[in-house]
């Protein structure tokens, strides 16, 4: 029979490929769930398709019946916004389709949370799963880090078995969050190199983040109540990486470089502007601070519980993204 699998945010980007890639094995059976009918349809030939909003309590509890594991990637996953948007996405969502897993007896909830939680605008290197800032960067992490919290409570009372993931800036084929952003920022002008440029960062093949949830499907008690920093395990000076990326696109870095004092302050007046056109600026604060800051993972505790070993190189990864993008047209 194998195991009945659903998948939340199957049509944006990690969900998509989460359905793609856990489709090949024959002893899962995948129901795919999201907001954007046009993509779940892509979905239709490898799984089972729902669309609707994981804040109707009606659609969560028709979506868990008979379903062994959740793997629930769906997030409003943007450096601004408002609080409101990312509470009902973030936080209502998660705690619906708990609510409606544990009434149908839902074996396992495996959550897609973010590194993203730890960020404060220093250099931090070696970062264990303990460690929080005093004030959460924007909303997004705040709202993420309490849906996890959310997630925990459920397993500590005996509801449901459960863990989350935090994979650091995943990258690979189907981007669309953090080199499409990047992009598109060079192509306005206002990209540049953001402090020294000597700043290193982890981040995470989107194959490897798969890798990370098959794992959890099948992880033992042991590992269960916990959350895991997953990297590709090779930090990278970001942006040479950007550099090489944009040269395989056949664009071109600007590298006259600009402190973080004055891109921060150019990003706090857009995103003031962005208030009243509703729209996210071209460049945020979180967004420099990120290009600026270091920050490494440790990953240890993935390793060890989670028998986590990274399978995709940051190269493969950056030709897998370079490959797809340029075959879809979007330059």
């Amino acid at each position: 029979m194998g195991l009945n699998i659903l998948v939340t945010g199957a049509s944006g980007f990690l969900g998509s490929i989460v359905v793609e890639e856990l489709s090949k094995n024959k002893d899962y059976n995948l129901i795919s769930t999201g907001r954007n009918k046009n993509n779940l349809e892509k979905l239709s030939n490898l799984s089972v398709i729902k669309q609707g909003f994981l804040e109707n309590t009606n659609f969560t509890n028709e979506i868990t019946k008979n379903i062994d594991i959740i793997i629930h990637s769906a997030a409003l996953s943007s450096p601004w916004g408002k609080y409101q948007d990312f509470y009902n996405s973030n936080i209502l969502a998660t705690q619906n389709l708990l609510k409606s897993a544990v009434k149908n007896n839902v074996r396992r909830f495996i959550n897609i949370s973010t590194p993203s939680i730890y960020f404060d605008y220093k250099d931090r290197f070696n970062i264990k799963e303990d460690f929080l800032p005093k004030k959460f960067v924007n909303y997004y992490a705040e709202t993420k880090y309490k849906a996890e919290m959310i997630v925990k409570e459920f397993f500590q009372k005996g509801l449901i078995e459960a863990l989350s993931l935090r994979p650091r800036a995943i990258v690979g084929k189907g981007d669309t969050t953090i080199m499409p952003r990047l992009i598109k920022a060079q192509k306005s002008g206002k990209l540049r190199v953001i402090g020294d440029g000597k700043n290193i960062l982890d981040i995470t093949s989107v194959k490897n983040v798969v890798y990370a949830i098959d794992l959890s499907i099948k992880a033992s008690s042991n590992a269960l109540g916990e959350a895991y920093n997953i990297t590709n395990d090779k930090p990278i000076l970001i942006w040479e990486f950007i550099d090489k990326a944009f040269n395989k696109l056949g664009l071109k870095l600007n590298k006259n470089s600009v402190s973080f004092d004055i891109m921060y302050n150019i990003a706090k007046v857009l995103e003031e502007l962005s208030k009243f056109t509703n729209r996210e600026p071209v460049l945020t604060c979180y967004g420099v601070g990120a290009l600026s800051k270091s920050m490494t993972l440790n990953i240890d505790k993935a390793k060890s519980l989670l028998k986590y070993k990274p399978i995709q190189s940051n190269e493969d990864a950056l030709n897998e993204f370079v490959n797809w993008y340029k075959e879809n047209n979007y330059l």
